[in-house]
C-alpha cells in the first residue's frame, strides 16, 4: 500500500526529537536497535544509547536505576521479548512507579514472516494488569506523532506503547485532535453499532463502517488507544447510543480490549457484545493483512458479524 507508513521509521524520528528535547532521554535496546530503529537515536546521541545485548531482563532493571537518578529511560525492544522482562517490569518499575518508558515494536502480528515465536498476542492483558502502568496503542504515525512526546516529556510513570514494525495504514490522518491520556476518539459516528478497537485493526474498521453502510447500518468507529486508563465516559456513550458493540484487536481476546471494554460495560451499561481477537497462537504469511484475515479481523470479518448482532437483536 502506497499511502502506508512504518511505524519503526516514525519511531526512529520521534526518539531523535525527544532527545533533542531533553538530555535526561535515554534510549536503551536489546540488541535490536537496527530491527527497532532506536539505532537512529544512537547516531544522534552516542553517550544516551546502550546496547545491553539479548538480555531484556536486564534492559529493564537498567532502565529502572536510570529512572531512580532522573533520566528519562526509553527501553526499546521487541513486544513478544519484552514480555521475558515482565518481572522486573512488575518488581521494579510499574510497583515502584518509576518514570520507564517500555516502547516494544513488532506486536501483533506486524512480524509475520518470523510466525507465532515472534508474534506478541498476550502483551496488552499482562501490561494492563499492572497497578501504575500506562498502556497506549496509536492507530497510526499519525497517532504516534501525537502522543509520542507527551507520554515521553509530559507524562510520569510506567509507560507501555504498542506499535507494529511497518504495516501503518492510515487512520487518523485525516482526524484533528490532540492526545489526551485517558481518551478515546470517536473516528465516525453511527447509531445502530459500535466498532470499539486500537491499533491498525481500525482501518479495517473503518473499511468495514462503509461496506455497512450500503447495508443501511450506520457504525460508530472509536480509537480507544489509551487502554488504560480506559476512558470510560466514551465508551459508555457509545454503548448508550447504539446499543450494541463489537471490539476487534489484534490481540487475544481474552485479557486485552475487549475485556477491557467489557469490564465497563457489564458494571455501567450492559449491551450485547462481540470480541473479535486471537484465540490461538500466530502462524507465518506473507504480510500481516494475510494473517488479520486468516485469523478474522479483516473488514469483511467485521461486517460478518456486526450484521449478526444486529439480526440477533432484532429477532
Amino acid at each position: 500500500m502506497s499511502s502506508c507508513k512504518s511505524f519503526r521509521e516514525e519511531l526512529a524520528r520521534q526518539l531523535v526529537r525527544v532527545g533533542e528535547k531533553s538530555d535526561r532521554v535515554v534510549v536503551i535496546t536489546a540488541d535490536v536497535g537496527l530491527s527497532t530503529r532506536a539505532y537512529a537515536f544512537g547516531e544522534r546521541f552516542r553517550d544516551r544509547y546502550f546496547n545491553v545485548g539479548i538480555a531484556e531482563q536486564h534492559m529493564i532493571g537498567f532502565a529502572a536505576g536510570l529512572a531512580l537518578v532522573g533520566a528519562i529511560p526509553i527501553a526499546t525492544g521487541f513486544a513478544e521479548f519484552i514480555l521475558r522482562g515482565w518481572e522486573q517490569i512488575r518488581n521494579s518499575v510499574a510497583r515502584m512507579n518509576l518514570n520507564v518508558k517500555i516502547v516494544a515494536t513488532h506486536a501483533g502480528y506486524s512480524g509475520y514472516a518470523d510466525g507465532a515465536s515472534h508474534q506478541a498476542l498476550e502483551d496488552i492483558a499482562l501490561m494492563r494488569v499492572l497497578p501504575n502502568m500506562t498502556v497506549v496503542v496509536p492507530a497510526d504515525v499519525a497517532d504516534l506523532k501525537r502522543c509520542f512526546e507527551k507520554l515521553v516529556l509530559e507524562h510520569m510513570g510506567p509507560t507501555y506503547i504498542r506499535l507494529g514494525r511497518d504495516y501503518a495504514p492510515p487512520v487518523t490522518e485525516e482526524t484533528d485532535y490532540e492526545y489526551k491520556i485517558g481518551k478515546a476518539f470517536v473516528l465516525r459516528d453511527g447509531h445502530d453499532i459500535a466498532v470499539v478497537g486500537a491499533g491498525v485493526v481500525l482501518h479495517e474498521a473503518l473499511t468495514a463502517a462503509k461496506e455497512l453502510e450500503k447495508h443501511g447500518v450506520s457504525t460508530c468507529v472509536v480509537n480507544l488507544l489509551n487502554i488504560k486508563p480506559i476512558d470510560i465516559d466514551t465508551v459508555v456513550a457509545v454503548a448508550k447510543k447504539t446499543g450494541r458493540v463489537v471490539v476487534v484487536e489484534e490481540h487475544m481476546v481474552y485479557g486485552g480490549i475487549g475485556s477491557a471494554v467489557a469490564e465497563v460495560l457489564v458494571q455501567r451499561c450492559p449491551v450485547p457484545m462481540r470480541l473479535l481477537g486471537a484465540t490461538t497462537f500466530g502462524r507465518s504469511a506473507k504480510s500481516q493483512q494475510e494473517l488479520l484475515s486468516y485469523f478474522g479481523l479483516d473488514s469483511k470479518a467485521i461486517v460478518k458479524t456486526a450484521l449478526e448482532v444486529i439480526s440477533d437483536e432484532r429477532r
